[in-house]
């Protein structure tokens, strides 16, 4: 394993099914960061929302993000919510069928935002997420932005929830996927898009380690060069 030799900030943002997840959480691995998932926190606080019963907008959902306590374990594996492990319960249908609209909220996201400034500011990180590029990190050290085609990134997820005996079909995993999509890049706060001064990568016709590879010799080559 390789260790940056500064204080870095690698910021990746990209659609459901891009590969992001696995790409941080490789390079993680690799150079040595602390990995930050964003997504799982919106996940997270998404299960608050489905166990109370509460509408995203919510005034007790929000006091309850507020409240919450969240944690990664296990280099992202494990996600811990209130000291409890739901890392298979944020990967369920019911919660990517509400994690837009929860997500969208401007009060949650702030709340959200402030929580991953805070581990941001404790060392070298690589986040990834929808808004990591442009609103949480728009200092960051190194952005990409990866994206892929619906039927390739439907097909990832497919084969994600099959892992976990998740029953559903590759339509309905992209019909999903574009209503996220959909949800993401039209909300009026932090919308999905590449920052201006991103790498974008087309991940369609790469594999996870081609991506991977590709990221670390930017970085590794930028880290070298500042020497």
């Amino acid at each position: 394993m390789k260790k940056i030799g500064s204080q870095v900030t690698i910021a990746i943002d990209g659609p459901a099914g891009s590969g992001k997840s696995t790409v941080a959480r490789r390079i993680a691995e690799k150079l040595g960061l602390l990995y930050l998932d964003s997504g799982a926190m919106y996940r997270a606080v998404t299960v608050l929302a489905i166990r109370g019963k509460l509408a995203a907008d919510s005034p007790e959902l929000f006091e309850q993000v507020k409240a919450c306590h969240i944690e990664f374990q296990d280099n992202g594996k494990t996600i811990l919510l209130n000291a409890e492990d739901v890392s298979r319960q944020i990967r369920t249908p019911a919660v990517n069928r509400r994690v837009a609209d929860v997500a969208k909220i401007p009060e949650i996201r702030h709340e959200i935002v402030k929580h991953q400034q805070r581990i941001g500011g404790e060392g070298s990180i690589i986040a990834e997420g929808r808004d990591l590029t442009t609103i949480v990190f728009p200092n960051a050290d190194f952005k990409f932005y990866l994206d892929a085609s619906v039927t390739e990134r439907a097909k990832r997820r497919l084969a994600e929830l099959q892992r976990q005996n998740v029953e559903i079909t590759l339509a309905a995993v992209e019909a999903e996927i574009t209503d996220r999509d959909e949800k993401d890049k039209t909300r009026a706060h932090s919308p999905l898009r590449a920052a201006d001064d991103a790498i974008i990568l087309d991940t369609t016709d790469k594999t996870i380690n081609e991506v991977v590879d590709l990221i670390v010799a930017t970085v590794c080559n930028a880290e070298i060069g500042s020497k």
